[in-house]
């Protein structure tokens, strides 16, 4: 049988996705077998600030063999342990959408249900009280989880914010370690071969050829590969959507950092605080439809914990996804294959797994169309899974208070949300459909987070007495408290454990 193993591959672009995708390949593939090179240039720069994450990323640092306390100091990361949501239900109102568990499951029904049923006769229970992640959020707290199954700290799902800057420098030293060869050159032309269109090549500025067997797409909202040359074609999400800029700036911090990323809405769109070790990243992502870019960058500005550390940088994007994340033997990583706001801090995992569909899928020269439609399936069901959760956020809301709520409150959303909704707020019912990245316990948490309550709750729940439900609620609560109580503030932790050199 003749070999058709890929021999070469070219990552075009560097930041996040570029040497996310080099030390992803490099690990796996090894430097004997495939010859892995990327093209960046330090003129281009990227749009990475301060990066927010979710709880997969840990898979990522653990598939690297990465050590969680080095990987902490050398981006200036802290802990995160949710998202808390400022303003988006109606002004003055606030929730977290937590990771991890809320209460205990009993008998195969989901807690939330119980939860539900307490909320029909108590309508000021506070789900956060049945959330070690939420309680502990709130009060400042952090560890890593211990080893005891007995004890609500053995389950302490976090994820991380640090510099998205020194993540790519970090992330680049350990690829070239591995053999990655990194080319710093500006690409001029891609080249497309007659007799089939796939990828044969890029031409430098200076003149040079670089051929590879597979072209992995890291250029950015330019999309140079997949599709300036491959005309892939893009599908806009703006309706469902609508914010289309952002202002980002950093500021200094004047106090000790959160263990959550915090949104606060206001009239046209939503701020996000991200707390590093040495700054604080900020950005207001806003629709122009409703906002100029000067009154944008003044709500940022005059919402900022400290001083201006760098000038403001204005983002233009679209949301919305490539028509085929993987063409020819082109793969569109990170912001090329698609942009998705940032409000559930999904960027990162989307191209986490991105590259995990890809080394799963990994072609053979011939590039089996099968096996790209695979990945193209997969990915545009992620993709969309994900433009649903953040739509929830906009669709269902109180707020009255502007032309932009008023548009996202009353706009027709896609049928997959609609009907997530309506099951919702019939029985209380949510079901996570095959492998969607939120939980039901996302969904939930926003959802009535956002206002959305249910007409009725599980009936398996009445089959549990009123008397030993307030009895198991309590002790769940007591639990929690107990729980946080003995955590340690997570300015402690992160100064015992993994603090960083000054900057």
């Amino acid at each position: 049988m003749q070999h058709t193993n890929i021999e070469s591959i070219l990552i075009v672009g560097g930041g996040t996705a570029g040497w996310m995708s080099a030390a992803a390949l490099a690990k796996i593939l090894g430097r004997e077998k495939v010859k892995i090179r990327l093209v960046e240039s330090e003129d281009i720069g990227t749009v990475g600030v301060g990066e927010a994450t979710i709880p997969q990323i840990q898979r990522f640092n653990i598939m690297l063999g990465l050590d969680d306390n080095d990987f902490v100091k050398k981006t200036q990361a802290t802990f995160k342990l949710g998202i808390q949501f400022v303003n988006w239900r109606k002004q003055g109102h606030s929730y977290i959408h937590a990771f991890g568990d809320v209460g205990i499951d009993v008998d195969a029904i989901p807690f939330y249900h119980y939860w539900l049923k307490l909320n029909h006769t108590n309508p000021d229970a506070d789900i956060g009280e049945y959330c070690l992640n939420t309680s502990a959020a709130l009060n400042r707290k952090f560890m890593r989880p211990i080893n005891n199954p007995n004890s609500p700290l053995s389950n302490i799902p976090y994820a991380y914010h640090f510099d998205a800057g020194l993540y790519a420098k970090f992330l680049r030293q350990y690829a070239e370690n591995l053999g990655v060869e990194r080319i710093e050159a500006t690409i001029d032309q891609v080249n497309l071969r007659d007799s089939d269109g796939f990828v044969e090549s890029v031409t430098l500025k200076n003149g040079k050829q670089l051929a590879a067997d597979l072209f992995i797409d890291c250029s950015g909202f330019k999309g140079l590969v997949i599709e300036e040359a491959l005309k892939t074609g893009y599908e806009d999400w703006s309706h469902w959507l609508p914010c289309d800029r952002a202002w980002a700036v950093p500021c200094a911090s004047n106090k000790a950092p959160t263990s959550y990323t915090r949104s606060t809405a206001h009239s046209a769109g939503w701020q996000w605080r991200i707390p590093l070790q040495h700054r604080i990243g900020n950005g207001h992502v806003y629709s122009s439809k409703f906002m100029d870019d000067q009154e944008a960058k003044n709500i940022l500005l005059s919402n900022l914990d400290g001083e201006v550390l760098a000038a403001p940088k204005q983002l233009r994007f679209t949301t919305g996804k490539r028509k085929q994340f993987w063409n020819k033997n082109c793969v569109a990583v990170g912001l090329s294959s698609g942009f998705m706001e940032p409000l559930e801090s999904t960027s990162i995992h989307l191209i986490q797994s991105s590259l995990a569909k890809l080394i799963s899928l990994f072609p053979t020269k011939d590039f089996n169309q099968a096996n790209i439609a695979e990945y193209n399936r997969q990915t545009h069901f992620e993709f969309e899974k994900i433009r649903d959760f953040l739509i929830l956020h906009y669709h269902v809301t109180e707020r009255d208070d502007s032309d932009f709520w008023n548009y996202c409150r009353t706009m027709e959303i896609p049928d997959s949300l609609a009907q997530k909704i309506s099951l919702f707020r019939s029985t209380g019912k949510i079901f996570r459909e095959s492998y969607e990245m939120f939980s039901e316990l996302s969904w939930f948490e926003v959802m009535q987070g956002q206002g959305l309550m249910p007409s009725s709750y599980h009936p398996l729940t009445d089959l549990t007495d009123d008397a030993v439900l307030h009895e198991r609620m309590s002790k769940i609560r007591q639990a929690i408290k107990t729980s946080v109580d003995l955590m340690p503030f997570h300015e402690d932790f992160i100064a015992q454990h993994c603090a960083a050199n000054k900057m």
